[in-house]
């Protein structure tokens, strides 16, 4: 039997959009194919609040993370670490054999627009990469000020993981002046995975034109180029494009984009006053996630049969504790295309389980 997702992702999928995968394959190479490669650019635009081209990778999204760095480091990239995800941007750009230098702050911190000041001052970098949503420990990074300080250093490209965050909270992509922006569609997008998307600044495509690129698979050139046909540069993940050219349709058109995040603010909030009642909240207050709280267990709970309760009496799904923090918190995914309703469900039967 089907297990409903309240994981960090993947996340549950609507079973209209499920149908859409099984639409009947067309050439990637045709008109047909370009029109719904505009649609989908029309709607990701308007969802982005950007001007910019959004790339379609038929990866995950750490291609796209490895995409950035890769094309957008000329001189030195400047990692800021406060969570598992951003501590894996900073292994891609050393493992690119690319300059770099991680500032490692708590897990449970935001990056302050103070500390990238601090560091920018130096003079040392040309670009920066921050996560958005960190999916490990349920905290926000405050991605709209840190913008206003990257705007100070003309020389310097701003690079946002928005990985669980995206389609799930306000991001202004040209306000903020983000280079990269980057999520994968199977978190708040609620779609099955395998497709990330990208907006890419004219910034940053210049940028890349000097740098001598790594890799031939993300190179933003040669995908910018493509894009321009209005088609991808190499077979895209077609069924992947038909679902997302659907949910955007939805979230642009039916659903409406401001009720698509004031709802995702209302889960969030009520998972977090959950939290608050009944243990406690891992993440520094005031920078609470809108898509995915991480809980920290301070009552000693067995996680692990938490969640095989979980599954085995209701068919629901939540995630332990990533990393170091396994059993040490639990995290509930509200995210997607989930409501409020469905959160008030999960959260009553993790009640009775643990007779709170």
């Amino acid at each position: 039997m089907h297990e409903k997702l309240f994981t960090p992702g993947p996340t549950e999928v609507r079973t209209e959009l499920l149908q859409q995968l099984s639409t009947a394959q067309i050439h990637h190479r045709t008109k047909e194919f370009s029109i719904i490669y505009d649609d989908i650019q029309k709607n990701l635009r308007k969802l982005l609040f950007t001007d910019n081209p959004v790339l379609l990778f038929s990866s995950s999204s750490t291609g796209a993370m490895e995409a950035a760095v890769t094309n957008g480091v000329k001189k030195r990239c400047l990692n800021f670490v406060n969570g598992a995800f951003s501590d894996r941007w900073h292994q891609i750009t050393k493992k690119n054999g690319i300059a770099c230098d991680k500032i490692e702050i708590s897990w449970d911190q935001a990056v302050k627009p103070e500390l990238v000041e601090q560091k920018l001052q130096t003079g040392a970098y040309d670009a920066i990469t921050v996560v958005l949503n960190e999916t490990s420990t349920g905290l926000m990074n405050p991605i709209k000020k840190i913008g206003e300080v990257v705007k100070k250093f003309d020389d310097v490209l701003f690079l946002v993981d928005a990985v669980s965050g995206m389609a799930g909270t306000e991001i202004r992509v040209d306000d903020w002046g983000i280079d990269m922006c980057l999520a994968g569609v199977q978190k708040a997008f609620a779609l099955p995975a395998g497709l990330t998307v990208a907006s890419v600044s004219e910034k940053l495509l210049k940028r890349a034109e000097t740098v001598d690129s790594k890799s031939y698979y993300f190179n933003l050139p040669l995908l910018y180029k493509y894009h321009q046909r209005s088609q991808t540069r190499t077979t895209p993940a077609g069924p992947q494009i038909f679902a997302l050219q659907k949910q955007l349709d939805y979230i642009v058109n039916e659903e409406g984009i401001k009720n698509r995040f004031e709802r995702h603010q209302k889960m969030a909030e009520y998972v977090q006053n959950w939290a608050l009642e009944y243990f406690d909240i891992y993440a520094e207050e005031g920078y609470w996630s809108n898509t995915v709280t991480c809980i920290e267990n301070n009552r000693g709970i067995n996680v692990d049969r938490l969640i095989s309760q979980l599954v085995e009496q209701y068919n629901v799904r939540i995630a332990n504790g990533y990393g170091d923090l396994k059993n040490k918190a639990f995290r509930v995914g509200h995210m997607g295309d989930l409501t409020l309703v469905d959160i008030k469900g999960l959260l009553s039967v993790i009640e009775d389980i643990l007779s709170l």
